[in-house]
């Protein structure tokens, strides 16, 4: 039987699953408070924790017996109050006019048919395809997706990433200047060198020692994460050595009471596939685990916005000697653990309905949300990029 209550509520559930193509949140793991009685135009408060610098001497950490501790001048931790906004967002949109408030429109008939059909079955996610109900979902999902990666980019104002502090970082270690600089200053390639691209042992291992050197915490797995455009992996899988790693996803680990039966599937009891590699378990969709390389643990995202800067390429198709002009950049987004705070007010994502229903023949809907992001530490945060073009015999 038709409950008007049953349909949204199943389908605002969903809105919670995690989606393999969206893992932005997963591989970030921001800092989410969440105060029920919060509503848009209030603040929700989150702390950013100073880590941790200078540890002292073994001196400096001594008492004496007589020495009072805790009174009204100690100190305690020092921590920053980051407040955020609450602001209320809905979907889904119009791919052609996303700034336009939009509505899911469905008839009951057509919700009814595939109900009893699919879902006494247990074929949930059958049953959204069906009725198209998908495109709510996936346009949340994205959307939410997207917010978080936006909100990384915002390092890239803190300026050029070194030792000391978080920011941008352009392949050979150039400042955003020395890119558009006249007079043959900027990259050069050819069939042997290839400066303009984001390399492993010019790029990558620099960027690393520097979150290393600003003390910038590692997460649980003692690894730091890059969420990564699929062109900026690929110029990372150029290098043999990062591909000998990157090729062999989804090999399972060794059963040292069976090794003759490899490859196989102990992933699946929780032992984790091989070198850190995401893996498959036939017949179930699993989260992507990512790969590690050099202390740090990528992920690819399908996601990832397009970004373009004026750079000078000498010896690229296209580019005319030292002339600067506006290139893609493939960007790989490099960070530790508390990265981005997420404040979230009332009953977080939610999907409502509404009552112009065509005497009670369609079903209107919307998902909602009352929500504020910050980046919490940019000096955790370094952009990475690789530019895009066509270089002589690449």
């Amino acid at each position: 039987m038709w409950l008007d209550s049953d349909f949204p509520k199943m389908l605002g559930a969903e809105l919670h699953r995690p989606h393999p193509t969206y893992l932005a949140e997963m591989a970030i793991q921001p800092t989410i408070v969440h105060d029920f009685s919060k509503v848009p135009g209030q603040t929700i408060q989150l702390d950013r924790y100073s880590f941790w610098g200078n540890p002292g001497t073994k001196e400096s950490r001594e008492r004496t017996p007589d020495q009072t501790i805790g009174t009204a001048a100690g100190r305690s931790i020092v921590k920053q109050k980051v407040n955020v906004s609450l602001r209320e967002y809905t979907g889904p949109a119009d791919p052609n006019d996303p700034e336009a408030p939009s509505s899911f429109k469905i008839s009951k008939e057509n919700i009814m048919t595939a109900q009893r059909l699919l879902i006494d079955t247990g074929s949930l996610g059958v049953f959204h395809n069906s009725i198209g109900s998908l495109t709510l979902l996936d346009d949340y999902r994205r959307w939410r997706d997207r917010v978080h990666i936006n909100e990384l980019y915002k390092a890239y104002a803190n300026g050029k990433a070194d030792a000391t502090k978080g920011g941008y970082y352009f392949p050979m270690d150039f400042t955003e200047a020395q890119l558009n600089a006249s007079g043959g200053v900027g990259y050069t390639v050819s069939t042997v060198v290839d400066q303009a691209r984001f390399g492993v042992k010019s790029d990558l291992m620099k960027v690393v020692k520097d979150m290393q050197e600003r003390n910038v915490p590692y997460f649980e797995d003692g690894l730091y994460r890059c969420l990564c455009d699929p062109t900026f992996l690929m110029h990372l899988r150029q290098d043999p050595d990062f591909r000998e790693v990157a090729r062999y996803a989804g090999n399972g680990m060794v059963n040292p009471m069976q090794p003759h039966m490899q490859p196989n599937a102990n992933f699946a009891l929780g032992m984790g596939p091989a070198y850190g590699q995401s893996g498959f378990v036939a017949g179930a969709p699993t989260m992507p685990v990512g790969f590690v390389w050099e202390g740090v643990k990528f992920f690819m995202s399908t996601n990832m916005p397009t970004y373009s800067y004026n750079v000078s390429i000498t010896g690229a198709t296209g580019f005319t000697g030292s002339t600067a002009q506006s290139t893609q950049a493939a960007v790989g987004m490099f960070y530790g653990p508390q990265s981005i705070g997420v404040g979230i007010g009332g009953p977080n994502a939610q999907v409502l309905t509404n009552s112009n229903d065509d005497f009670a023949r369609f079903v209107v809907l919307i998902w909602q949300l009352y929500a504020g992001w910050e980046i919490l530490n940019p000096d955790f945060v370094t952009i990475g990029h690789s530019f895009v073009y066509t270089a002589p015999g690449l």
